[in-house]
């Protein structure tokens, strides 16, 4: 892999981790546009890696955050007045809404690497989940905020957030938001306790994916780069990671930024266009199912 085809898959990386569109999607799509065998261990090993550079821009961004959640829990642990301070609350709510991902990870983490990681099931979710999220999109009753959390919100959003790994076209920022939605959260929530559902969750399977798949970055050699066979080195690899956490903390800003005053109307429609456009590829042969 050469250092400008780092570079791209990157900057891909770093944009549609935490935007509603589905990460699998397009870095399947640029993977194969580069010339990459999009099923090869060596670049499901790179994608799994270079995940690890926007879950980093995640946790700086909301740094300050997390100190204040995670001081607040602690304190309530020990100190039954604190107890009523709502960040205690969103504490064990981050906690217990962390749980399904983490269940359904591990019971179906063959069928996620296998059959459900399908360019099908990809275009299938992008385009039927999008009809969810226009549901989602179209409350009008949004008014409740980040102090109203209670555990059965979590609860749900959670459960909602477990679908992602199982059907990855769903995305799960697209999942969570919907489901912050439907519990009448305003936007700008629903997207803040997208992160912060979704910072445990993806720091485990980061963390979990990157130790396991690392030993295939230098050992694979299925990978076909301008006719021949390569190998996916470490050098291209930390490239792209990096590059992923610098766009992605941009792209978490704007995000923020964008939802305050903005539907997902957009979205929505650019991820059943993606949908269509998979389709097509995987009809026509040209992208591998």
């Amino acid at each position: 892999m050469n250092w400008w085809q780092a570079v791209i898959l990157g900057i891909v990386e770093g944009i549609t981790e935490f935007l509603p569109v589905s990460s699998t999607g397009h870095l399947r799509i640029v993977e194969h546009l580069l010339g990459f065998k999009t099923q090869g261990v060596g670049i499901t090993a790179f994608t799994a890696i270079i995940q690890v550079g926007a879950i980093a821009a995640a946790i700086i961004y909301f740094w300050k955050d997390i100190v204040r959640i995670v001081a607040a829990w602690f304190r309530g642990l020990f100190n039954k007045e604190g107890r009523d301070d709502p960040d205690y609350t969103l504490g064990w709510g981050i906690i217990i809404g962390s749980i399904p991902v983490a269940v359904v990870g591990l019971v179906f983490k063959d069928a996620i690497q296998g059959p459900l990681s399908s360019i099908w099931v990809v275009a299938g979710a992008l385009i039927i989940w999008s009809f969810v999220m226009m549901a989602a999109d179209r409350r009008t009753d949004l008014g409740r905020g980040m102090k109203d959390v209670t555990l059965v919100d979590a609860t749900i959003i959670g459960c909602f957030q477990a679908l992602s790994p199982l059907f990855p076209g769903i995305s799960r920022s697209g999942a969570t938001i919907s489901a912050g939605l439907f519990r009448k959260f305003d936007r700008t929530t629903a997207t803040r306790l997208s992160f912060f559902m979704g910072i445990p969750a993806l720091v485990a399977a980061g963390i979990f994916e990157a130790i396991t798949e690392a030993s295939h970055i230098t050992a694979s050699t299925d990978i076909l780069i301008d006719g021949g066979m390569g190998v996916i080195g470490w050098g291209p690899t930390i490239i792209a990671t990096l590059v992923s956490l610098v766009v992605a903390y941009f792209s978490i800003a704007w995000l923020l930024k964008f939802v305050s005053s903005n539907k997902f109307t957009g979205f929505i429609w650019y991820r059943i266009v993606l949908g269509v456009v998979l389709l097509v590829l995987a009809f026509t042969g040209l992208m591998a199912v």
